[in-house]
């Protein structure tokens, strides 16, 4: 078997399963188990996976900051916030997570039903200024990276709402290790919310897919639904569609 047959082979191994063990790989490959390591450790150094003891797991996506990340895939970022927007019946409250995808959520509501749109997000809540709806932004410690706040009075402000729909946004998504993102207070939030919500929702840009950050957030199965680019394959969303029937495409 060539390398580079080997190295698309492990590659579909670790988007089925979420990992790579080295040695059950060289029994199933008939190989030696120092070969698969050399390969992992040049599929590492190409930026294709992430090296642990024993083999490797999806690579962890960068974390630019709010700033950077705004110009980032923002034409597919708006047709998704149209969709989620769709979605929302008049005299709902939603909760709009923070992050550039959501705030097309925010630029796409409609103004002429009554509305409440719940935040942690001092940037989701400027995009509302002169929307009509009613704004509660929750306090707490501000994560800058994000531009939302955390901590235990962020979490003790949203324990007082119950949201109609929750509109999640993380850094990374797979079948395996599910929905995750990549600060621990963070994730704590983002689970937090969606428990106090009647449905969450998660919009998901295709950079994010196949991949895992440090904190998980939920599992693919455990949010009402994922919206998700038109172009993306269908062999691609199989594996997601398999765990959640309900996808959106925009």
């Amino acid at each position: 078997m060539l390398t580079t047959q080997r190295k698309t082979l492990i590659l579909d191994i670790l988007r089925r399963d979420g990992q790579v063990i080295a040695k059950r790989v060289a029994e199933d490959f008939s190989l030696s188990e120092d070969t698969i390591r050399r390969d992992l450790r040049e599929m590492a150094a190409e930026g294709l996976l992430k090296r642990v003891h024993g083999g490797a797991m999806p690579v962890s996506p960068d974390l630019p900051d709010f700033t950077a990340r705004r110009s980032v895939s923002s034409e597919v970022k708006a047709r998704l916030g149209a969709a989620a927007a769709a979605m929302i019946k008049p005299r709902q409250m939603i909760f709009l997570d923070g992050g550039t995808t959501t705030a097309e959520i925010a630029r796409h509501l409609p103004r002429d039903m009554g509305l409440t749109v719940a935040t942690h997000s001092p940037t989701i809540a400027a995009e509302l200024e002169h929307h009509p709806a009613e704004v509660i932004l929750t306090g707490g410690r501000l994560y800058k990276h994000s531009m939302v706040a955390v901590g235990a009075a962020a979490m003790a402000a949203i324990s007082q709402l119950r949201p109609d729909l929750f509109f999640l946004g993380v850094t990374a998504a797979h079948p395996v290790h599910g929905l995750s993102t990549g600060d621990f207070e963070e994730a704590a939030i983002k689970r937090h919310i969606a428990r106090c919500s009647a449905e969450t929702h998660v919009l998901l840009t295709e950079e994010k897919f196949d991949l895992v950050s440090p904190c998980p957030v939920l599992g693919i199965a455990e949010v009402a639904g994922l919206i998700v680019p038109a172009e993306m394959p269908a062999e691609r969303l199989k594996p997601y569609r398999d765990l959640n029937g309900t996808i959106t495409a925009a």
